[in-house]
């Protein structure tokens, strides 16, 4: 009688199949090209960006439509053709923007020709939201190309 106790357990079927045998080579090749890649590191721009952001949350909470929507890149203008256009969409969609009740700014990112802002917001019924800003570079100055909106959930740590 053989004791098998001994000799090594067989693989599940499912991780010999081709397709999972492919999936992880190319998860491999994947991973080590990220790896060694030299992509720029991201890094804040004091120089412009939240002070681009911050002038245009103050010119939402005052309605003043020109000054937001002059903030914005030329791609943004376009889409929406005029300052009370774009002002009517942030009143209807991204009221949080609009009025905050408080604001909170991350540190931003940049690689020197596109910056993300992240801000942490409050709005009038207390929910919190985190808008992430992207900018692009306009010459010597920074202009909003893009926001995109979340809810803000707590974290808790166990």
């Amino acid at each position: 009688m053989n004791d098998l106790s001994h000799a090594p357990a067989e693989a599940p079927s499912r991780l010999r199949s081709p397709a999972t045998a492919w999936s992880l080579l190319f998860a491999a090749i994947l991973l080590g090209g990220i790896l060694s890649v030299d992509a720029p590191r991201a890094r804040p721009d004091p120089a412009g960006v939240r002070e681009v952001v911050q002038q245009q949350l103050q010119a939402l909470a005052a309605e003043d439509a020109g000054t937001a929507f002059a903030l914005a890149d030329p791609g943004l203008r376009t889409r929406f053709g005029n300052a009370d256009e774009f002002l009517a969409m942030l009143r209807a969609q991204y009221p949080m923007v609009v009025h905050p009740s408080s604001v909170l700014f991350l540190k931003p990112q940049s690689d020197g020709s596109m910056a993300l802002q992240k801000v942490r917001l409050t709005d009038a019924d207390g929910s919190n939201w985190m808008v992430t800003y992207v900018l692009n570079r306009r010459g010597d100055r920074w202009l909003i190309s893009a926001c995109m909106v979340t809810p803000d959930a707590p974290q808790v740590m166990a």
